[in-house]
């Protein structure tokens, strides 16, 4: 538990321990719990990346609601789409460089759903980041790699930090998406479920 609702204030949960995520949310001054989902993130034959996160968004919100009926809990999934193919966390360092070294000189679509549910009821939304990469040598991808070792991060760049060098351009409407939880978005459907913000 992050930290406990408040009389005043509707109980929200993310339904993520990824720390990205949890620092993100903090930003809007809400209070929150986080829970982990326990949700299978293997895609289904036939998947499109930008289906597997709105999938996975909502999974991870319902799984958590299923036992917070009362609560709001906010779901959230990225899925690095490369002309069609998903590719996600790497988790080592082979297939870190694996997945940079297929990425330099690439632009990409970053596909970051967010849902909101409380109960059955819920909203999905998808914002969509292209990020055109730049064609860097293998021993620049190997230092990069060594000093911020972003085994966890979808396209395995951490775009809040060093990982900008790597990337030549990013277009979106929302730039928190791309770190994982999109807060422009989610601020709208926070409105739209009656939930205050400060």
């Amino acid at each position: 538990m992050t930290q406990a609702h408040t009389a005043n204030h509707p109980r929200l949960i993310l339904a993520s321990t990824s720390k990205y995520r949890q620092e993100l949310l903090h930003r809007l001054r809400i209070p929150f719990e986080t829970a982990s989902p326990e949700v299978d993130e293997s895609p289904l034959a036939g998947e499109s990346p930008e289906q597997i996160a709105l999938r996975l968004a909502k999974a991870k919100a319902l799984a958590i609601s299923k036992s917070n009926p009362d609560a709001w809990v906010i779901g959230s999934d990225q899925v690095l789409d490369l002309h069609g193919a998903a590719l996600g966390k790497p988790g080592d360092h082979e297939r870190a460089l694996a997945q940079l070294q297929i990425l330099r000189g690439e632009t990409v679509k970053f596909h970051s759903a967010v849902c909101l549910a409380q109960g059955e009821t819920s909203e999905v939304v998808n914002v969509v980041t292209e990020v055109t990469f730049r064609n860097l040598k293998d021993q620049v991808l190997e230092k990069y790699l060594l000093a911020e070792k972003p085994y966890d991060c979808a396209g395995s760049a951490k775009i809040e930090s060093l990982g900008i060098a790597l990337v030549e351009k990013v277009e979106s409407d929302d730039p928190t998406a791309l770190i994982g939880l999109p807060l422009i978005t989610l601020v709208s459907m926070l409105k739209r479920a009656g939930i205050p913000l400060p």
